[in-house]
């Protein structure tokens, strides 16, 4: 296999540690939050106490001024471990850059720290039940009052992190007549009167995770969280533009890792696994699959590599993380089929950790965008049509 180069030793060290933090903090529970369908709370607690939460703020908000690989490690590790209960990777690499790169001093100063200790737990609502991907087409409404603050209403679903979320970004609109160029972002706190959360959604996969509906009725913001300020209202949506690229490579990431975890329990079931006499990895078409998976596997490892390079350079473009986000999370979905199938019954079984890779892959193909929409954006790139 291509030896990989991305990492450095510090890195790798920093994977070793998380590692441990794994097995200790996370192993021993993720099977009873996902019966529970949510993590334990200390352990966001825990992981900002070892500096696992939001490594690459800066130290004065409590980070460690690393580079966005060391996060990149979390999320390989957490995938290949199949523990997608956790939303460290949205809360550190999503909501904490929002407001590091568009808050106000005051934000960064009131929020960042707070969210490197886990003390408190960070959620980004975009999605809404009517809107899915369309982000130009959202109804939650933000009205500015006499008093300068904001009357937000609206409602929010699949938010990731939402049930145990003590600071939401939302997404909303404080000039409805304006189109994408009247969205801005707003910081809300759990407590705020008016916020409220539904019940955690029930869903194919990713049983540990709080996924939750949010519901906003006239719920008044106060002007100063107003994601950066007074010069970011009507801002949100070229905000949102330019960090969805990062995002969506953090799918692709997460892909990769996870179709790798797929092939390695595979090759050891099989080889263990006796059929007719013989380990079913002994028999052709085992072998000629999973040499098929794991060079397709290989080749999205090594592009999404070179991806992560552009993103330490501040180089990522938007269709180049579309087809990392797209072209993995199709590949993860095939790698898990196929893996299942060389399983046989067993394969079907939720003790296995094949089974519950299968059942947590499928989102990846549609959040942070479906593939669809992955496909639109590059065809746009290339210049062909579309409105």
């Amino acid at each position: 296999m291509i030896e990989r180069t991305l990492f450095s030793p510090e890195h790798e060290a920093f994977r070793d540690s998380f590692r441990r933090f794994m097995d200790k903090e996370i192993a021993p529970h993720h099977e009873a939050w996902e019966e529970q369908g949510y993590v334990d709370r200390a352990v966001w607690n825990k992981a900002g106490d070892n500096g696992f939460l939001c490594a690459s703020l800066p130290e004065q908000y409590g980070g460690s001024d690393a580079d966005k690989l060391y996060s990149v490690v979390q999320m390989e590790e957490l995938s290949r471990a199949g523990y997608t209960g956790l939303g460290f990777g949205l809360h550190s690499e999503i909501v904490a850059p929002y407001i590091l790169h568009y808050g106000t001093p005051a934000q960064k100063q009131k929020y960042l720290p707070r969210l490197a200790s886990g003390d408190m737990v960070g959620a980004i609502a975009m999605t809404e039940p009517a809107t899915g991907s369309d982000l130009q087409g959202i109804k939650s409404t933000a009205i500015v009052q006499a008093d300068g603050s904001y009357l937000l209403n609206g409602s929010k679903t699949f938010i990731t992190n939402g049930w145990h979320s003590d600071l939401v970004v939302v997404v909303a609109k404080t000039n409805p007549t304006a189109g994408a160029k009247g969205t801005s972002l707003l910081l809300v706190e759990r407590g705020m009167e008016g916020f409220d959360k539904g019940k955690r959604l029930k869903k194919l996969g990713l049983k540990a995770q709080d996924t939750s509906e949010l519901f906003f009725n006239n719920v008044r913001v106060p002007a100063e969280n107003l994601l950066g300020g007074s010069a970011y209202e009507n801002k949100g949506f070229i905000c949102l533009m330019e960090q969805l690229p990062w995002e969506r490579m953090q799918i692709a990431v997460m892909a990769v890792a996870a179709a790798q975890a797929g092939i390695d329990w595979t090759v050891q079931y099989t080889q263990n696994r006796q059929v007719f006499g013989q380990p079913v990895a002994a028999f052709q078409n085992t072998r000629y699959k999973l040499a098929e998976l794991q060079t397709e596997v290989q080749i999205a490892r090594v592009f999404v590599d070179k991806c992560l390079e552009l993103v330490c350079q501040d180089k990522l473009d938007t269709a180049t993380a579309s087809m990392a986000k797209y072209w993995t999370t199709d590949l993860e979905c095939k790698v898990m089929d196929e893996c299942v199938q060389l399983h046989g019954g067993y394969g079907y079984m939720w003790e296995y950790p094949i089974t519950r890779a299968f059942a947590d892959a499928r989102v990846h193909r549609i959040y942070g965008g479906t593939n669809e929409i992955m496909k639109e954006v590059i065809s746009r790139a290339m210049g062909l049509g579309g409105k």
